[in-house]
């Protein structure tokens, strides 16, 4: 790992116009202001079949997982927007983690994860703003030895809160909280780093 605070960020989502999305990028700017160096990936891109432990065994990990475990291995940072689906975790999410976390020969266990710092949101068109999908999120996380932030934003009412460029939240309030994860993760990553 490198001196300086390297953030992996993206959203737990497929869609093309993802809410979550749009507020990871909000939080990973501020970040980036607070000298993280940021990378967004969409995990749209990475064509992943369904976890399965026979398929890894015959054929080892497939190449969209070499090279996601590659992204994950030079961040020390995650910065994650993880909608809500059925009052928990996406499959899209969760998949992407669970093939991640699969080690090459020689690799030790959860390399990928271990030691490494998180910051985690969430947005959805309804009430509760996907708060509950975070705590499985958050705990998914920690079992696997990543450390989140205690700071977390779920945004309620999502499709009426971005601004018409989508760079900002209408909400100054919330805005400011999206804000302040990502610059409170770049900060915790420094100092672990420094």
């Amino acid at each position: 790992m490198t001196s300086k605070a390297k953030i992996l960020c993206f959203a737990g989502s497929a869609r093309r116009d993802s809410l979550n999305k749009k507020l990871v990028q909000i939080a990973m700017q501020a970040a980036k202001q607070a000298e993280a160096e940021v990378t967004f990936i969409d995990l749209k891109d990475f064509d992943l079949p369904m976890y399965n432990g026979d398929l890894e065994a015959e054929s080892g990990l497939p190449e969209a997982a070499v090279k996601l475990k590659e992204i994950f291995l030079n961040h020390n940072g995650l910065l994650m927007a993880c909608p809500e689906y059925n009052s928990s975790v996406t499959g899209l999410w969760k998949n992407a983690i669970d093939w991640v976390s699969r080690p090459l020969p020689g690799e030790a266990p959860l390399k990928c994860f271990s030691g490494k710092v998180a910051a985690i949101m969430s947005a959805s068109p309804g009430q509760l703003g996907g708060l509950r999908g975070l705590v499985h999120v958050r705990a998914i996380l920690e079992n696997i030895q990543v450390m989140v932030i205690t700071e977390q934003l779920s945004l309620p009412m999502a499709a009426a809160a971005f601004s018409e460029d989508g760079l900002k939240l209408v909400d100054e309030k919330k805005d400011a909280s999206a804000r302040k994860i990502g610059e409170k993760l770049a900060q915790v990553c420094h100092k672990l780093q420094g």
